[in-house]
């Protein structure tokens, strides 16, 4: 894989897990192409470790906060879980097990399509409830929590304790609500995974309590602290405490029971009162969740098998092309409207060329087009038998569909490489107002193009000449005096955001927001950046040959030396405002790996505290790893520092280490 492939790469991941995580959004991609692109990442990481970037989707969970809720530090960190997807995934994560432990048993559990939620108790009171947010910290919903009746305010036990579980909605619940939002009006709520997450994200409770949401409890964190020795058993002493547990959950002996399990309730799945989208399968003995281990995002002893996505059929009329804002063209099929798992879906994306000559999709076809939970379908096969012979073959367009130039193919893709695309400059000014951008609530997607089109915003330079477009506003459908006044302080505001946000908004080619706060922090204010040479910036961790040109180059170029100078004028602040660097021999400019489980920090309290004093931390030990810290359990990771002679650090002496800062 090349490094711009990876690059593409770790975007599109990005952004499905904001969509996903933090919008609650369908997303644009099926959890298996997430899977797939993650391993692609995956590996090129562990051949590359030197060009890892640090918003990786390899070292998150979820996505990012809604700071309006608040947050809650999670003691202990909500991990994902390894999603699996056949019955060879399965027997893989079972020949993993059987290695280090004797005769497993399993827990198999109903994969609930809801939010995670994590609720702590003291004194048996409900004091706390959280999203799982990005694994660290959640966000703080316990005002809308305490409104969920099966959610217990006062435990069996005064006890202190922190549960998890998933809140849904149930399918009665969606149509009840979609019925009374018909009479009024109202958008529907698209399905009972989108409707729990945004009704329990409201900052109104009342809107929470009205929409009868509920519960399944399936975790404890810390069942040793209660003398627990297996899951089941932690599942039945929370049961007994008050909480709502599953009556589907069951103990099972290997593959036989985990296969008869998953088979059974895939056909009950259409019967149950609420959506499921697989099975979770975790190692019933908690002594061998520790032999085990975690991976930084996923446990070792528990996957998720993921039910395969329903398949339809229907009718392919036209095939259209998009561009994007990196100058992607992209083919779509226009699909006669057919209900896919409780939406009416007319497009679907077929990726690019290569993917529709290798299908052999044509207009005219009969396709089969799958929806994997509410992400956007697919077109999954063609239904030969169903030809006519006069289906037109597919043939891939050599020009751009908005200003008619000639493509460039790199790679897969087709490109367009025209700067004034009127396509690909509509994509800039969108994501230059999007919220991990400059973060501009109220320019969405339909008003910037409507303003493009009539000519007010034609670069996102323009957002800020805001009178010049504030009446043309007022014009357009929901939008009133209020919701104006809205946009222009947001637009206000987003002038005084730290350097960080405007690196990632203006868009350098291959600088996602995790590395723009690298360069903002290291830098301190733009005009430093945009002196810095190629080699400097291959000194800075992860960021290799590829991304320093693109840095460089971007900041010799006119245009965009032009564009920053009219940013200054509008008064967009260009500093650096988030903590500064400190300087530490131990760690500063150092490279760290992290293995085993430290007993006082979490990992990511480690992290934070490296890169408080420039240290860098990296996944895989090599020859250019400074340091490997070392907790209980450490592992391969241990074994291979020693090999290479490279500075451990136990428990003990990374004490001393950040006694002395």
């Amino acid at each position: 894989m090349t490094q711009e492939r990876y690059n593409e790469l770790v975007d599109l991941l990005i952004k499905a897990n904001y969509e996903y995580h933090t919008l609650d959004n369908a997303t644009t991609l099926t959890d298996q192409e997430y899977d797939n692109y993650l391993r692609e990442i995956y590996e090129f990481e562990e051949q590359n470790p030197s060009l890892k970037r640090k918003d990786s989707p390899t070292t998150f969970v979820g996505g990012e906060l809604n700071n309006d809720l608040g947050k809650v530090i999670h003691k202990i960190p909500m991990m994902s879980l390894q999603d699996v997807f056949n019955e060879d995934e399965i027997i893989s994560f079972d020949k993993h097990v059987r290695e280090k432990i004797n005769d497993p048993k399993y827990v198999c559990e109903l994969k609930i399509d809801g939010l995670s939620v994590s609720l702590r108790y003291e004194k048996g009171l409900l004091v706390s409830a959280a999203t799982r947010g990005n694994g660290t910290e959640g966000e703080n919903i316990t005002a809308n929590v305490r409104t969920m009746k099966e959610v217990p305010q006062k435990l069996n036990q005064e006890i202190d304790i922190e549960v998890r579980g998933e809140i849904y909605m149930s399918k009665a619940t969606l149509n009840r609500l979609n019925e009374e939002r018909k009479l009024t009006g109202e958008p529907l709520l698209k399905n009972c995974r989108n409707a729990a997450a945004g009704s329990i994200k409201q900052l109104d409770s009342r809107v929470a309590a009205k929409r009868n949401l509920e519960v399944w409890i399936y975790h404890l964190p810390n069942p040793e602290d209660y003398g627990i020795k297996t899951h089941h058993e932690a599942i039945e002493f929370m049961k007994n405490l008050g909480f709502r547990t599953n009556p589907n959950n069951r103990v099972v002996d290997g593959i036989n029971g985990i296969m008869d399990y998953i088979h059974e309730k895939n056909e009950q799945r259409s019967s149950l009162e609420y959506d499921i989208d697989g099975v979770v399968i975790k190692l019933d003995d908690l002594k061998g969740h520790e032999i085990l281990g975690n991976t930084i995002r996923y446990p070792k002893w528990a996957v998720a098998y993921k039910f395969p996505a329903e398949i339809v059929e229907t009718k392919l009329n036209d095939i259209i092309f998009t561009v994007g804002r990196t100058g992607i063209v992209t083919p779509n099929a226009v699909l006669e409207p057919v209900m896919v798992m409780g939406s009416l879906i007319s497009r679907a994306t077929l990726h690019n060329e290569d993917y529709c000559v290798q299908k052999d999709i044509r207009v005219g076809d009969t396709v089969k087009i799958y929806k994997a939970g509410d992400v956007i379908p697919r077109v999954e096969e063609v239904v030969y038998q169903s030809r006519t012979e006069n289906e037109l073959p597919f043939k891939m367009t050599d020009e751009c569909p908005m200003c008619h130039s000639k493509l460039v193919k790199k790679d897969a893709f087709y490109y367009c490489v025209n700067e004034e695309c009127p396509r690909m400059n509509i994509e800039k000014i969108i994501h230059f107002a999007s919220r991990e951008a400059m973060y501009i609530e109220g320019l969405g997607d339909k008003i910037v193009e409507d303003l493009y089109n009539l000519g007010y915003i034609k670069e996102f330079t323009d957002i800020y000449n805001f009178n010049t477009y504030k009446e043309e506003i007022k014009l357009l459908e929901g939008y009133g005096e209020k919701s104006v006044e809205n946009l222009h302080q947001s637009i206000e505001r987003s002038k005084d955001l730290s350097l960080e946000k405007l690196l990632f908004a203006i868009g350098i080619p291959g600088i996602g927001a995790k590395t723009a706060k690298i360069l903002a922090k290291k830098y301190n204010n733009i005009d430093n950046l945009m002196k810095v040479t190629k080699e400097e910036l291959q000194d800075i961790p992860d960021i290799g040959e590829i991304l320093a040109t693109n840095i460089v180059e971007f900041f010799q170029d006119e245009k965009n030396i032009n564009t920053i100078n009219k940013l200054k004028e509008i008064g967009i602040n260009m500093e650096y405002k988030g903590e500064k660097t400190l300087n530490n021999e131990l760690i500063s400019g150092k490279k760290f790996v992290i293995t085993g489980t430290i007993s006082f920090m979490t990992r990511d309290e480690i992290k934070s505290l490296l890169e408080k004093y420039d240290g860098v931390t990296v996944d895989s030990v090599s020859k250019k790893t400074d340091v490997v810290i070392v907790g209980d359990a450490p592992g391969s990771k241990y074994e291979k520092a020693q090999k290479l002679n490279i500075e451990i650090w136990n428990e003990q002496k990374l004490k001393e280490v950040i006694d002395s800062l």
